[in-house]
């Protein structure tokens, strides 16, 4: 059966720790494994603009001996005269792999139903999986083992990296947090599926309105921008609301005097971090970036492997 990764909680926390250690390996050996020679072509589609993740893809499939065809759906008929599962269709008899950068879930869902090459999520307005894989090995690169930290996730936390936070955190066993205005508190169904994980895993899912109570002893302290794409005419709004949730040196210094902070990038410095925070010592944003290529290539030829 074919596999996609669609949701971070697509994975059991053994298959996330394979993609984990598999990551590793390539990092070490960039060019050792090519699964993709002949070269098989990836068709990585993008309904967003994008730099991290075209780039990262991009390289990515090419490291892996592939041709990435990027697509972008202002120039082709998916999302106008044809249908998700439509184009999925077409582009499973030509390409090893399909990746969406895309908004809402539903069309990833549809596409993946309809097609027998592996479909990723590249963003959605639902979830994030690929940074997830990425900062959770960065994390495990300056601290070891996943299970039992404590990481903070202060912001948007109905945003895509809120919820990813808190699926794939619980999924590694972490003690997963998420600081935000009651209005804009993760979705109460993927709560309720990050609670189940982590009690099966050995972690724990705390909501947090205070943020400096959330940041308390944490290990790790993340955040994300307060205006996403598709949200640019709430930008003063988002300010307002979002002020009490800035990561400054004060709210840092809460938490464990070791702690990493990351951001998945763009950042709006003096908005949701301030610049000596994320110019820091304790900040790994360009490891974490960086690691989107090793995290993201582990997920493709693990994925290849499971057809």
């Amino acid at each position: 059966m074919t596999r996609h990764f669609l949701r971070d909680d697509d994975l059991t926390q053994a298959e996330q720790n394979e993609i984990l250690d598999l990551a590793v390996g390539l990092k070490a050996d960039r060019f050792g494994t090519r699964p993709l020679a002949g070269p098989q072509t990836v068709a990585v589609i993008f309904d967003k603009s994008s730099t991290r993740t075209r780039v990262s893809f991009a390289v990515g499939v090419a490291d892996l001996g592939g041709v990435p065809l990027i697509i972008s759906t202002a120039n082709s008929q998916l999302g106008g005269k044809e249908t998700a599962s439509d184009t999925a269709r077409v582009l499973e008899r030509q390409v090893a792999a399909i990746v969406w950068r895309t908004y809402g879930q539903a069309g990833l869902v549809e596409m993946a139903a309809g097609t027998t090459v592996p479909v990723i999520n590249a963003l959605s307005d639902e979830f994030h999986p690929c940074q997830l894989l990425a900062d959770l090995l960065t994390i495990r690169e300056h601290r070891g083992a996943l299970a039992g930290q404590t990481v903070t996730f202060l912001g948007d936390g109905a945003s895509n990296m809120g919820q990813s936070y808190l699926l794939a955190c619980a999924i590694a066993g972490m003690h997963v947090r998420v600081a935000s205005p009651a209005d804009y508190a993760p979705s109460a169904a993927v709560v309720a599926d990050a609670e189940k994980i982590a009690a099966t895993y050995g972690g724990s899912v705390q909501l947090f309105t205070d943020a400096a109570a959330s940041v308390a002893g944490a290990d790790i302290v993340v955040t994300d921008t307060w205006v996403s794409m598709g949200k640019e005419a709430e930008k003063a709004e988002r300010v307002a609301t979002f002020g009490g949730y800035r990561v400054d040196s004060a709210l840092m210094a809460l938490a464990k005097p070791d702690a990493l902070f990351l951001h998945c990038l763009p950042a709006d410095r003096g908005y949701e971090v301030t610049a000596d925070v994320i110019d820091g010592p304790q900040s790994v944003i360009w490891d974490e970036a960086e690691n989107r290529l090793h995290a993201q290539k582990a997920l493709m030829v693990w994925l290849l492997g499971k057809q």
